[in-house]
């Protein structure tokens, strides 16, 4: 049985015709596709010729670990902890490019920083030096000592030291998705190495790999969000083919039969009755406009993107933030429409960003063991909470985080606050206008 392959000559394991059949069995399918790949045929799909035979098992074993979830924020920490152990680096990093085009680095995933190390860290880099090298020419780079490299743009303050590098690019069908970066290539014995060719070649196959598996989990949420729009039509379609027509059909007979009442109250009981139909039959058409005007699945919710910005800073904060978001039911306005948030598209996008800046302060400065994540919007406002259980605003501490955060609102005609909480720990609050 041959694998199945998509128009880039790829293993296509997951494609858009896969309606009914579960999640469960796709995955194992897309398991056995992955084993049957041979270590030519990963080179062909890779585009390296450079890869030993003796190392195309352990790639093939990597990529078996990189494809054995659909979870999209999952498959990312896999990638980089396959490509970790792969070459022996120490450290290892996925830089997720930001499509936008605001900022060079829309995520950043590291792994094999102890917490003190994270703590220490002022930001994340955001796309200069050697990483910027690789943002802005895709291929890979292999520096024997990254302070020596003419490219080089240094360390945020407070990030370890590090000397060997070597960067990836990760592709989905030709477009680079974003950059593996491994540093500190360590021997058995833990001395530090210079990353090899073999090194070189084994991560770009890998690459090659998770892109595809990238592209998998994608499929797989879109599907899943197609699902859940089919499964809208058909509520929709029931309301108004079913039961909005009984409760009609109910409406008509009470008011048949109401001449027929001679108890004057009665008959008002029946006018009341009558009403609260009509109200019942203007609400679930509101219902109905609600489910067909519902979010497209290529176009992620603000909450959505909340929970993917709050599941990617679980590794840094070492549990998941609780995560709300709040719409006012009354009045009309820029923030609410009848099926949810409606918020302009800069300012859903900077409260993205925000939530990411201040959950990675609260991992690097708070200590805490809970944050909680409210959006509340109404028509005439959008306010971010972020409130953690840490140790609360030290005296002296750094606050470039929060001057970035107040000029980001002020651009938008907003505020922001950061305020310790009388038992402890901190809330910080983003708002802006939507009128």
């Amino acid at each position: 049985m041959r694998d199945r392959q998509d128009g880039d000559g790829r293993p296509e394991m997951w494609t858009h015709d896969s309606a009914g059949v579960s999640p469960t069995s796709h995955l194992q399918v897309r398991r056995g596709a992955v084993r049957r790949l041979s270590s030519g045929r990963l080179a062909r799909v890779s585009g390296t010729t450079d890869l030993p035979a003796t190392a195309g098992q352990r790639v093939l074993d990597a990529v078996v670990a990189v494809t054995s979830d659909l979870d999209l924020p999952q498959v990312l920490r896999r990638i980089v902890e396959a490509a970790m152990e792969l070459t022996g680096a120490r450290y290892g990093a996925l830089g997720v490019l930001d499509a936008s085009g605001r900022e060079r680095l829309a995520q950043f995933i590291p792994l094999g920083l102890s917490d003190d190390e994270v703590a220490a860290i002022d930001h994340w880099p955001h796309g200069e030096g050697l990483l910027g090298e690789l943002i802005d020419n895709p291929e890979p780079i292999r520096v024997p000592e990254i302070g020596d490299d003419v490219r080089s743009a240094g360390f945020p303050e407070g990030h370890p030291p590090m000397h060997t590098f070597l960067g990836v690019p990760v592709r989905v069908r030709e477009t680079v998705f974003g950059n593996l970066y491994l540093t500190d290539k360590q021997s058995s014995a833990g001395d530090r190495e210079e990353f090899t060719a073999e090194d070189e070649a084994a991560v770009i196959a890998l690459a090659a790999a998770a892109g595809v598996a990238i592209e998998n989990a994608r499929l797989y949420g879109r599907a899943k969000q197609v699902g859940v729009l089919e499964d809208r039509d058909r509520i929709a379609r029931d309301l108004h083919d079913v039961v909005i027509q009984r409760l009609f059909a109910s409406a008509m007979t009470l008011m048949s039969v109401q001449p027929l009442v001679a108890d004057p109250n009665a008959r008002t009981r029946i006018e009341e009755t009558v009403s609260d139909l009509d109200e019942t039959i203007r609400q679930i058409r509101s219902t109905i406009f609600a489910l067909h005007t519902a979010t497209d699945p290529d176009a992620p919710s603000i909450e959505d993107r909340f929970r993917a910005q709050a599941e990617a800073a679980t590794t840094v904060l070492g549990f998941a933030p609780e995560v709300s978001v709040e719409v006012a039911s009354e009045g009309s306005g820029a923030g609410v429409s009848d099926g949810g948030p409606s918020l302009p598209a800069e300012v859903a996008d900077q409260l993205v960003v925000v939530l990411g800046e201040s959950l990675t302060n609260v991992a690097r400065h708070a200590q805490a063991s809970h944050v909680v994540v409210h959006l509340s919007v109404t028509a005439h406002e959008a306010r971010l909470a972020v409130t953690d259980d840490g140790v609360g605003i030290q005296p002296g501490g750094r606050r470039s985080g929060l001057r970035n955060m107040q000029a980001r609102a002020a651009a938008l005609g907003g505020s922001s606050t950061a305020t310790a909480l009388p038992d402890g720990g901190t809330r910080l609050e983003w708002w802006v206008p939507l009128v």
